[in-house]
């Protein structure tokens, strides 16, 4: 037991004005007479911090990590900061033996109030991290405009200090099922590299089916250690070897012809180590949209290069993509917003940047260029282009805007899905319908082009008609621009996974089209991530 101290209203209140809690000792001392040396260091360890001053002064500055009735607690976070590298945290930050030492270390009152605090914070921290993140999206890309559900700290640390401290900190990591197969798939890369990784990288730049000789035998071998291949002596090309590739092909979104030629090879030479990073940062994403995602909701991988509606967990429509170029100011963003309504014959209202960057030189040189667009002044009227003289505008001094009327040349094609946001990204159906032929397709000014954009609309209006498909032809025989209302808004996700897995648990690999998957591993590692190889 620690002894009590007997001190006098003065020195106590002098010892803790640091904490900013004189008020409420004065009244405790005057009452009591008497503090603990343990509650003293509790209250000057928590000065200047808000939350723990709050969480503290509420409990009368008792622990919840020190007490001998603490013990559950105290190995629960051990067990917790033990496991904290299977889910990608940094392993020193969350070190279960440091924490061992500094528990066995503290053996006076005051030194066991400071470790007290030390540990709630560490907590936090820990809570924190494994819940909605270690880094903040925006900071590593200004395009990825991801609102992380943080939890309130002194909600967590009360709903801590009332729960069974190990279901607590159980219940801390995203519960969805891509979180828990990307857990696994993490400790799976691991035992590989562990094992001595995949063998040697496959030399030469194109192989096919008949071909022999020492390139297709290291294709061969690392088919086999991928697991994409079964075990065979073959020295050629053959039927197996060209089903193999074709299934490696389909797991990384490469087209499906069955060659080895460049790109392939590319990604086939990609490192286990490689692979698992991009898990990680799979992780870290999940994290940061560790919310209820909805019962319906659409899921746009901008990686993947496709959209899909998702049911109650379950894929029930996708069609391919065309996404935002790789330049900086077409890329699209990552965001999640609600879709309320479809526009059938849509007109394109321009957006400014276009106008000024692509359309407003061309204009100079010629007024009657791009002549499928109207240009409106201020007040809706249309520009007589025989009369206007471009030429002394700037992108900042041009005064009207342009519009595309419906038709079957429309830049937004047919019909728009809106889900109104300031970065003016909505999905849309393209007279370009060649683009969605390519292995890439990163081609738009930032929206995002549909394959498929009828079905899509059957999709979505099946759940408020009868006839749907039916509702919406004879809505685009009219014409004219019509606004049709999603009677249940729909929550639409914009994402970028270069890791994910499918539902029976295989994992799937993307290129990392602009580079943002890169610069997240590279804040992972700055904040201490490190890759771990089990059994070698």
């Amino acid at each position: 037991m620690i002894a009590s101290l007997t001190v006098t209203p003065f020195h106590l209140l002098r010892a803790l004005a640091l904490a900013g809690l004189a008020c409420w000792f004065a009244v405790t001392a005057q009452a009591q007479g008497q503090i603990t040396p343990f509650q003293q260091a509790v209250a000057q360890a928590v000065s200047g911090d808000e939350t723990l001053a709050t969480f503290y002064r509420e409990r009368g500055f008792q622990g919840i990590w020190s007490g001998r009735s603490d013990s559950d607690r105290r190995n629960a976070l051990l067990a917790a900061f033990e496991s904290a590298g299977d889910h990608g945290l940094p392993t020193a930050t969350y070190d279960a033996r440091s924490l061992m030492a500094q528990l066995q270390a503290a053996t006076t009152p005051q030194e066991q109030g400071r470790l007290e605090v030390a540990m709630s914070r560490q907590f936090l921290d820990y809570a924190r991290d494994i819940q909605t993140g270690m880094l903040i999206p925006s900071r590593i890309d200004s395009a990825i405009h991801r609102e992380v559900p943080l939890r309130s700290p002194l909600g967590t640390l009360r709903a801590f200090a009332q729960s069974n401290p190990a279901a607590f900190l159980r219940a801390l990591p995203p519960a969805s099922p891509e979180y828990t197969r990307l857990l696994a798939e993490k400790m799976r890369f691991e035992r590989i590299i562990g094992t001595g990784g995949w063998g040697p990288t496959v030399p030469g730049s194109k192989y096919e089916r008949g071909d022999s000789g020492a390139g297709v035998v290291a294709l061969r071998n690392r088919l086999i250690a991928m697991g994409f291949l079964g075990q065979t002596t073959t020295q050629t090309f053959d039927d197996a070897m060209f089903a193999a590739v074709q299934q490696f092909q389909l797991a990384h979104g490469l087209a499906t012809d069955g060659t080895a030629g460049s790109g392939t090879l590319e990604e086939i030479n990609v490192s286990p180590e490689r692979r698992l990073q991009a898990i990680i940062v799979a992780m870290e994403r999940e994290r940061w949209i560790n919310r209820p995602r909805g019962e319906r909701h659409i899921w746009v991988n901008i990686t993947d290069f496709t959209a899909k509606i998702i049911d109650n967990d379950e894929e029930t429509f996708s069609t391919r993509s065309v996404v935002g170029a790789r330049y900086d100011d077409r890329a699209t963003p990552e965001f999640s917003d609600v879709m309320e309504f479809m526009v059938v014959n849509p007109s394109w209202y321009v957006p400014r940047s276009i106008i000024t960057k692509e359309y407003l030189p061309q204009l100079q040189q010629n007024p009657r260029a791009v002549s499928n667009l109207l240009i409106t002044d201020r007040s809706g009227r249309v520009v007589d282009r025989g009369t206007a003289d471009f030429s002394g505008y700037t992108a900042t001094t041009f005064p009207y805007a342009m519009r595309e009327p419906p038709s079957q040349g429309n830049a937004l094609g047919l019909v728009k899905f809106m889900f109104p946001n300031r970065h003016n990204i909505y999905l849309h159906d393209t007279p370009a319908k060649s683009l969605f032929g390519r292995e890439v397709r990163a081609y738009s000014h930032g929206c995002v082009r549909l394959a498929d954009p009828f079905d899509f609309a059957y999709a979505l209006l099946a759940r408020q008609s009868n006839d749907p498909q039916g509702l919406f032809q004879s809505t685009l025989a009219t014409g004219r621009e019509t606004r049709i209302d999603l009677v249940d808004p729909v929550p639409v996700h914009l994402v970028y996974r270069t890791a994910y897995t499918q539902a029976d648990g295989r994992i799937q690999f993307r290129r990392d089209v602009y580079g943002r998957d890169g610069r997240i591993w590279n804040a992972l590692a700055r904040e201490g991530v490190v890759l771990r190889a089990v059994g070698g």
